[in-house]
C-alpha cells in the first residue's frame, strides 16, 4: 500500500449512512492491477506475496500483490529495496501488451454504463453517472453492477468510491480496497475526511505537510477550518484548491479529463549518467515516445513537464506551458532542453531516472495549430506521421528518428 494509500486510514467508516443522494460521480480503481492481470495465468500464486517489475540493474516495483505490501514493498521502489523487505516474494517481469488489453474491455464495459467518464491511468478513472441513473439507477446500485460486470469479463476486481465530487470519491476508493465499494454521503463529508492526515489529500507532498504541520495543521478536518485567505498566504494559489478539497470541495468535473489526463513515459538508466548530451538524447528519446502516445490517443499537449532525479534520489520538476498544444516529439523536447540544461548546470551529480509529461491534453481537432506562412513544405508533425504508419505496419521498433539512432540499445546508461 502506498504511502497516500496509508494516510487515508482514520475514522470510522461504519458510521457512514449509505445515502448515495446526489452521489454521482464515481472513482474507478482496478486493485494491485499489474500483479491481478499476471496472476490469471499464474492463479497457483494466488495468496502469497508477487511482485511485478524489473529484477536486472535498477528495476524498480511496478506493482506488488497485497501480501508483498504487508512487507512494506510498494510501487516505484527499488526492486533492490522490495527483494530485501521480502525476500520469499516471487518476482514477474512485466508483459507487453497484457494490461492495455484487460484496460481496453474494463473501459468498454464502462463505456456501456455512460460516455461522461475519464480514465485517467490503465487501471483508474472517473465517471459521472448523473445521466444514466433513469436507466440504470441509483449510483451505489450502478458501481455495484459495474464492480460485477468487470470480474464476470475479465476475473480482476475493482474498487469503487461514490461520492459528489472526484477528490471525495479518489478518497473513498482508497479506503474500500481491496474489492469493495464505498458511499461517502454529501451530509457526512466532514465526518470521512476530517480525521485523515492532511497528506491524504491530491496535491499536498512532502513539502507542503511540513509547511501545514508548522502550523500545528495535521489532519484534514483541522485545514478545513482554515481561514481560505490565510491558506492563500501560506500555500499559494493552490491553498484554496487544497482547502476546498479538505471540504470536500472540487470545482473539477469529469467533462474535464481532457486536460486532467496525462501521458509520460520516464527511464531509469543502468549507471548515473553525468554527459549533458547523452541526457538531451534521452529527452528526445522519451519526446518521441510520449508524442507516439499522444497522436494514437487523438490528443495534443497544452503543457510539457521534465522529472530530473540524481543518483542520491533527489528529484527535480519543471512544467513549461507551450505556446500551442503539440503532438510532435520535436515540439516536446525543444520546449523542455532549456530546463535540463540549467538542471544539469546547477547539479554536476550523475542522473538516475530522466521523465517526461504531457499535460493539459486537448483533442488535437481542436487544437487549432496553424502553419506559418514561412513554414517548409513538409513539417516535422508530417514526418512523424510516417513513422507513426510505418510502425503501425511493420512494429514499434521497425523505424525511428535518425539521431536516436547514434547511441547503442535503450537501458545503456554513461557514467562518468
Amino acid at each position: 500500500m502506498s504511502r497516500k494509500q496509508l494516510a487515508r486510514s482514520g475514522g470510522d467508516l461504519s458510521q457512514l449512512s449509505g445515502d448515495d443522494t446526489g452521489c454521482t460521480i464515481l472513482h474507478l480503481d482496478m486493485d494491485s492491477f499489474f500483479v491481478s492481470a499476471e496472476l490469471l495465468s499464474r492463479p497457483e500464486l494466488r495468496g502469497r506475496p508477487v511482485i511485478v517489475g524489473g529484477r536486472a540493474g535498477r528495476g524498480v516495483v511496478v506493482s506488488a500483490s497485497y501480501e508483498a505490501r504487508e512487507f512494506g514493498v510498494h510501487a516505484a521502489m527499488p526492486m533492490s529495496v522490495a527483494v530485501r523487505n521480502c525476500p520469499q516474494a516471487v518476482i514477474i517481469p512485466p508483459s507487453r501488451g497484457l494490461y492495455g488489453e484487460i484496460s481496453r474491455r474494463v473501459f468498454e464495459l464502462v463505456g456501456a454504463v455512460t460516455d461522461e467518464y475519464a480514465q485517467v491511468s490503465v487501471d483508474e478513472g472517473y465517471i459521472d453517472v448523473a445521466s444514466a441513473q433513469r436507466r440504470l439507477g441509483r449510483p451505489a446500485q450502478i458501481a455495484q453492477r459495474l464492480r460485477a460486470q468487470i470480474e464476470a469479463e475479465t476475473g480482476l476486481t475493482a474498487s469503487v468510491g461514490v461520492a459528489a465530487t472526484m477528490v471525495v470519491a479518489k478518497m473513498a476508493s482508497a479506503r474500500a480496497k481491496p474489492d469493495g465499494m464505498l458511499v461517502v454521503p454529501t451530509a457526512q463529508v466532514s465526518e470521512f475526511l476530517g480525521p485523515m492526515s492532511v497528506e491524504a489529500l491530491p496535491g499536498v507532498g512532502a513539502r507542503t505537510q511540513e509547511v501545514l504541520a508548522s502550523y500545528g495543521i495535521r489532519r484534514i478536518g483541522q485545514l478545513a477550518q482554515a481561514d481560505p485567505a490565510w491558506l492563500g498566504r501560506v500555500l499559494g494559489a493552490h491553498g484554496a484548491v487544497l482547502g476546498g478539497y479538505a471540504r470536500g470541495r472540487d470545482r473539477r468535473t469529469v467533462h474535464e479529463r481532457a486536460r486532467d489526463h496525462t501521458i509520460s513515459a520516464e527511464h531509469t538508466f543502468g549507471a548515473d549518467v553525468y554527459r549533458l548530451a547523452d541526457l538531451e538524447l534521452e529527452l528526445l528519446r522519451l519526446a518521441d515516445t510520449v508524442a507516439y502516445r499522444l497522436r494514437a490517443e487523438g490528443q495534443a499537449a497544452g503543457g510539457v513537464g521534465l522529472k530530473y532525479r540524481t543518483g542520491e534520489f533527489a528529484t527535480s520538476s519543471r512544467s513549461v506551458t507551450l505556446p500551442a498544444p503539440t503532438d510532435v516529439a520535436a515540439e516536446l523536447h525543444a520546449a523542455l532542453l532549456p530546463a535540463l540544461r540549467t538542471l544539469h548546470e546547477n547539479n554536476r551529480k550523475g542522473v538516475r531516472l530522466l521523465g517526461l509529461r504531457a499535460a493539459d491534453l486537448v483533442r488535437i481537432e481542436d487544437a487549432g495549430r496553424q502553419e506559418t506562412l514561412d513554414a517548409a513544405e513538409h513539417t516535422p508533425r508530417e514526418a512523424e506521421l510516417a513513422l507513426d504508419a510505418v510502425r503501425a505496419k511493420f512494429g514499434r521498433t521497425a523505424i525511428s528518428q535518425a539521431s536516436l539512432l547514434r547511441r547503442g540499445e535503450r537501458g545503456e546508461g554513461t557514467a562518468r
